[in-house]
């Protein structure tokens, strides 16, 4: 910490009366020494920081902070009031007063630095050796960790708490000595369990047995255990004085507590055992808990953070008594969106792709219900032509209802037009976090200029995630650290992400499409049957792909005459039939099997019923991108039966769209509805199958549903007996 703080930051005689007062003199100090560029802009992110949630301490602390693009390098200042200024903590004015100044792009391992320091903060001898510093140099000493407080005020135990680098750039100052006890994450077990115990799935209850006896030990001799979550929303200062709080007071009660800090120097994941032999979780944070679905089933305290540094021990009170009432989270109040759920860094890569793509899913999905719902009420309202109405901007009667269809459908259309751009940011969002989003958004909206759908979306969002990686592993000067993730990133990202897709995929596509508009134009002829089973191939490969775009196109363009050919109606019949068939078979499935889906996937099966009935292929998407090795080969299976069928029994439509609404346009109707329910069971009984097969395969094999996320990380209780009663816990 050396470089963090000097005599020159150093001020024993504030003399600030207000708390924007005090953060101006400490910030003055960084600017003389180019530590920052802008003050004025500086001070602004400070006051929303402060806005945010005050960050004065009880014991007379106040710890303003904040991360800024007007910052060069991590920067810590002190200032010491006689009068004591409000910044609003609970027991009154504080007279130490921090200034923690971190660049946007900060380096973990400076951020690690703060967070020892902040971890130090609890120790009252530390602090007491502050207030009684003579000079600057000293007191710059008494932070860095060179120097310990007299009479023993801050030995080697505040270093091995926070102040030497090596442990805290480890897990954020967590000492050797809490690490081994299970006070910090890596590494991290209670005593005397190793591994969660067979019978952890009765941890509540044990708890329930011991908790109303104070301290007193579960199972005989063991003490009452905790894990613990503490994040802020920058994850610099409250984040680790939140974690000493509760780790000091747990040794103070005789409670073992293992914490995970969820801070801007990234945190590393409590072991799956040491959650399964817990008794109770506090959840202290003011942003959301990333990953929170692993805490299902125990008795929890969810709170805030500051509630983690001024009452600790009311916590561990709370939770133990939860514990004794037999309170527990349910599984759906402890689920995430899978962007949340990291992971760990030994997973293999098959795990991870699917992880990132299940990212993007997560936030398309709202889109696709919210669009395909629109654009069905457009049709029921309209009528299957209101795809060609002008627009509503031009033409729009409050007394007719073809405007209200209209103006249906082509909000359905904007909102669908945002399917692949979300899909490709949020795809990049998994992999790159925030500095992901520009370029696979960009790359998303590339994908539909160029006409590659949704497989161009998926490639866009692995590319962007992939480019801006690989940026960040740069080793980058310190000077430029700060624009990083607002310039240089976005900048560079979608650049390469642009041109990549334009220039290297864009003309393949393209090529692809003509090709295969080219030969299925030389197929009109030739065995109906055989050109509707091609057709619902197709239709069902993509999913409103380019492939998906090429056979209705096809199909599109056979009727869009004055009088359409007998033969081009059939087709038309064919490729909506098939379309319907993916988002139908996977609503099927979801409710004849829904163990065999997740949570999320069986909600979506409620919208695909809907979607599946208006020919909104996209309704399959979320199914396809998460599981697309056993979704699309039963959904082309299953489209390929229906467009067989309906050639075969000679349906016909004149309508481009419209799914079960113009069925008394079809010509054969009965026999229509039929091929497609055959589709539907073909698809649903394979997919059925297959998940089946998955499901079967245990730990070795891909998991589905709770299964994944739930299932532990390697070296973890990795049994299919353990990944059971981890759900049933």
């Amino acid at each position: 910490m050396s470089d963090t703080i000097t005599a020159d930051l150093v001020d024993l005689d504030l003399s600030a009366d207000t708390k924007e007062a005090a953060a101006r003199a400490l910030a003055e100090r960084m600017v003389t020494l180019g530590r920052v560029t802008d003050l004025e802009g500086f001070l602004a992110d400070v006051a929303a920081r402060e806005a945010q949630m005050p960050t004065g301490l009880d014991g007379g602390i106040g710890i303003p902070h904040c991360r800024s693009a007007h910052v060069t390098e991590p920067t810590l200042a002190f200032g010491r009031s006689g009068a004591g200024i409000d910044f609003g903590a609970p027991d009154g004015p504080a007279d130490l007063i921090f200034l923690i100044a971190a660049p946007a792009g900060a380096d973990d391992a400076h951020l690690t630095l703060l967070s020892a320091l902040a971890r130090r903060l609890m120790n009252t001898e530390f602090t007491d050796a502050l207030r009684a510093a003579t000079d600057a140099e000293h007191a710059a000493a008494l932070i860095r960790g060179e120097e310990t407080a007299p009479e023993g005020g801050a030995p080697e135990d505040a270093a091995s708490e926070g102040g030497a680098a090596e442990d805290a750039a480890s897990e954020g100052g967590a000492s050797e000595d809490a690490t081994a006890k299970g006070t910090g994450p890596e590494g991290a077990a209670f005593e005397g369990a190793d591994s969660a115990p067979d019978d952890s799935v009765a941890a509540p209850a044990a708890a329930s047995a011991g908790a109303a006896t104070g301290p007193a030990a579960l199972d005989g001799d063991r003490p009452f255990r905790i894990v613990a979550v503490t994040s802020c929303p920058t994850g610099i200062a409250h984040t680790y004085m939140a974690a000493e709080s509760l780790e000091n007071a747990g040794r103070e009660t005789g409670v073992e507590i293992v914490v995970e800090t969820q801070g801007s120097a990234g945190f590393t994941r409590l072991d799956p055992a040491v959650i399964a032999a817990a008794d109770g979780v506090i959840l202290a944070h003011d942003v959301p808990v990333r990953e929170k679905q692993r805490f299902a089933g125990k008795p929890t305290v969810d709170t805030g953070v500051k509630a983690a540094i001024n009452r600790p021990a009311d916590l561990i009170g709370e939770v133990r008594d939860k514990a004794a009432r037999g309170e527990t989270t349910e599984a759906a109040q402890a689920g995430s969106t899978p962007v949340e759920r990291a992971g760990t860094d030994d997973e293999g890569y098959g795990t991870r792709l699917r992880r990132w793509l299940m990212s993007g899913v997560s936030y398309m999905v709202p889109f696709v219900a919210a669009g395909g719902l629109l654009i069905a009420l457009g049709f029921a309202i309209g009528g299957y032509e209101i795809n060609e109405a002008p627009s509503v901007m031009d033409h729009f009667v409050w007394t007719q209802a073809a405007s209200w269809g209209a103006l249906l459908f082509q909000i359905g259309g904007v909102a669908f037009g945002f399917l692949v751009p979300v899909l490709a940011g949020y795809i990049a969002y998994g992999m790159a976090d925030r500095p992901g989003l520009v370029p696979g958004f960009v790359g998303g909206a590339i994908s539909l200029t160029i006409n590659a759908g949704f497989l161009g979306g998926l490639a866009a969002g692995l590319i962007a995630g992939g480019v801006v990686l690989a940026i960040q592993k740069v080793n980058i000067p310190a000077a430029l650290r700060g624009i990083m993730p607002v310039v240089v990133i976005p900048l560079i990202s979608s650049a390469v992400v642009g041109f990549l897709m334009f220039v290297v995929i864009g003309k393949p596509i393209a090529e692809a499409q003509k090709g295969m508009t080219d030969w299925l134009g030389g197929l009109t002829g030739a065995n109906a049957v055989l050109l509707g089973a091609l057709l619902g191939l197709m239709m069902c490969f993509d999913l409103g792909g380019p492939v998906n775009k090429v056979a209705y196109t096809f199909a599109t363009a056979g009727i869009a005459v004055a009088n359409p050919s007998d033969s081009a109606m059939k087709v038309m019949a064919a490729v909506m039939a098939a379309g319907m068939v993916p988002p139908l078979a996977m609503a099927l499935a979801t409710t004849v099997r829904g163990r065999l889906f997740n949570r999320a996937e069986r909600e979506n099966g409620k919208a695909a019923w809907v979607l599946g009935a208006s020919f909104i292929s996209e309704g399959a998407i979320p199914f396809a991108a998460a599981d697309p090795l056993r979704v699309i080969p039963a959904s082309m299976a299953g489209g390929a039966v229906t467009g067989a069928l309906s050639m075969a029994f000679g349906a016909t439509l004149r309508a481009p769209h419209g799914g079960i609404f113009v069925v008394p346009l079809i010509g054969n109707p009965l026999l229509y509805l039929v091929a497609i329910a055959a589709g539907v069971g073909v698809t649903t009984a394979l997919v059925i199958v297959l998940k089946g097969l998955r499901r079967s395969a245990g730990p070795a094999g891909p998991a589905t549903g709770e299964d994944t996320a739930l299932a532990p990380a390697a070296g973890g209780a990795g049994t299919r007996k353990e990944t059971v009663a981890a759900r049933t816990v």
